[in-house]
């Protein structure tokens, strides 16, 4: 009976461990609708059409030579034009999301590699803004490019562009792919080994 037992639980431990693995790799495994950023709900309420893109294609972009490099030059020339402030330097409050002219944050770098990749023909639901944890426990903010090949981040912190599960950031949430005015979660490796245990 004891072995029985040490081998159901060996079984149930294997099945959790695929399941995890599974939700790691090349594409983000999101969940459950969640709340909105403060900053990106008062950003939409100022850019309405930004934030009312709703698609049933949710198909990811088919990424090619072309787009690839697209993606490369828009993060490398934002990472360059901007220089990096606080909302509170620069509008005197604490979040304050913007497309930035000289300056901005995490948020309007991401906001303005959307907005150009965007007039460069790739769909608003493959663009979308990726709400993160640094190592050292800050929030931050990475523009998610869906793409056939995985879910890439375009970061101010780096330029360059790597899949997401190749940064060190724990990801909480992002836009969904199919309504850019809302947002949902983005299960972690934990969140899927303690659902396959259930």
């Amino acid at each position: 009976m004891k072995f029985i037992a040490a081998a159901s639980i060996g079984i149930v431990a294997l099945m959790a461990s695929v399941g995890a693995q599974a939700g790691t790799g090349a594409y983000m495994q999101t969940g459950k609708l969640t709340s909105q950023p403060i900053g990106h709900y008062e950003f939409c309420k100022r850019e309405t059409a930004e934030c009312n893109i709703v698609s049933r294609d949710t198909r990811a972009l088919s990424l090619n030579n072309s787009n690839w490099q697209h993606i490369q030059a828009v993060n490398l020339s934002a990472n360059e034009r901007i220089k990096p402030m606080t909302d509170m330097e620069i509008y005197g409050v604490q979040e304050y999301w913007a497309y930035p002219t000289t300056v901005g944050d995490c948020e309007d770098y991401v906001l303005l590699k959307q907005r150009e990749l965007a007039k460069a023909g790739i769909p608003m639901t493959d663009l979308l803004i990726t709400v993160v944890r640094k190592p050292d426990g800050e929030g931050h903010a990475v523009l998610t490019v869906r793409t056939d090949r995985g879910d890439f981040v375009l970061d101010n912190l780096t330029d360059e562009v790597l899949r997401w599960d190749e940064t060190d950031y724990t990801y909480l949430k992002r836009q969904a792919a199919n309504n850019t005015g809302r947002w949902v979660t983005i299960e972690s490796q934990d969140n899927l080994l303690v659902g396959a245990v259930k």
